[in-house]
């Protein structure tokens, strides 16, 4: 079943794209907040009442960060990536630029050598304070699904407007300074059936990534629990054959 995350800061975990990783949750603790509200989305659906609930403050956060991090460098275990992830949407907060400040300097002292990454749906990149914020962090992901808006309401579900025109406007800013993240799935949900796999979907796909030439890509499959029960996960033998694909544009590209 889907699960939330319920403290401010989670793990450490051992990801499959980041290594030992530290979790940092911005979002509230004991309900989803999100702009999108993916089928795939491990954290499960938006609670109806979810825009009410606050974001953890960046005091909290940065105390709790701060606590943690050094409890693990005290025991010899630090993370090899201090990862903003949770339940939502990072770049949602509005004081995201100052904690991932607070967040740097905070790995500059107690552990250098972990990256900082943030996970993004890429929602947000259209404020300047966001982008500045990403370009500071190692590893800004930044999601997207499909080239086509019709896929990426099947499965993201865009809470207001949405452009993928727009958004890959947005991504051009970073000047192939982030790593793109795709998630690959088939099925249906609510009787439409949903597929971003198909060649003209990967097609498209891979003239937005041949323009944008992030510094990598991520590509992937379901892995956890999802909301949406009837989606199949894609097999890593078909998840190469479309990094081969990306490779073969000069861009290196990862399979989990």
């Amino acid at each position: 079943m889907t699960a939330l995350y319920e403290n401010v800061i989670f793990g450490p975990v051992r990801s499959r794209r980041l290594g030992l990783s530290l979790g940092v949750n911005l979002l509230p603790t004991h309900s989803k907040l999100c702009n999108f509200d993916c089928i795939y989305c491990e954290c499960g659906w938006n609670a109806d009442n979810a825009h009410s609930r606050r974001f953890n403050s960046r005091e909290e956060v940065r105390t709790r960060l701060e606590e943690v991090l050094g409890g693990m460098v005290a025991d010899g275990t630090p993370p090899d990536v201090i990862t903003f992830a949770g339940n939502g949407e990072p770049t949602m907060h509005p004081d995201f630029e100052e904690i991932i400040d607070d967040t740097i300097a905070l790995r500059d002292r107690l552990c250098p050598s972990a990256k900082v990454s943030v996970l993004s749906n890429a929602t947000m990149i259209g404020r300047e304070s966001v982008r500045r914020a990403l370009a500071k962090v190692d590893n800004n992901i930044l999601k997207l699904d499909s080239a086509f808006d019709k896929t990426v309401r099947l499965m993201n579900n865009p809470c207001g407007a949405y452009s993928v025109a727009e958004v890959v406007a947005n991504l051009r800013l970073f000047e192939g300074n982030f790593i793109l993240q795709t998630m690959f799935l088939r099925g249906e949900c609510n009787g439409e059936v949903v597929d971003n796999t198909t060649e003209r979907e990967v097609e498209a796909w891979l003239r937005i990534v041949e323009e944008l030439r992030p510094r990598q890509v991520m590509v992937y499959s379901l892995d956890r629990d999802t909301p949406c029960k009837t989606l199949d996960k894609v097999p890593r033998e078909e998840l190469q054959q479309i990094a081969v694909r990306v490779e073969q544009l000069g861009i290196a590209c990862s399979v989990a």
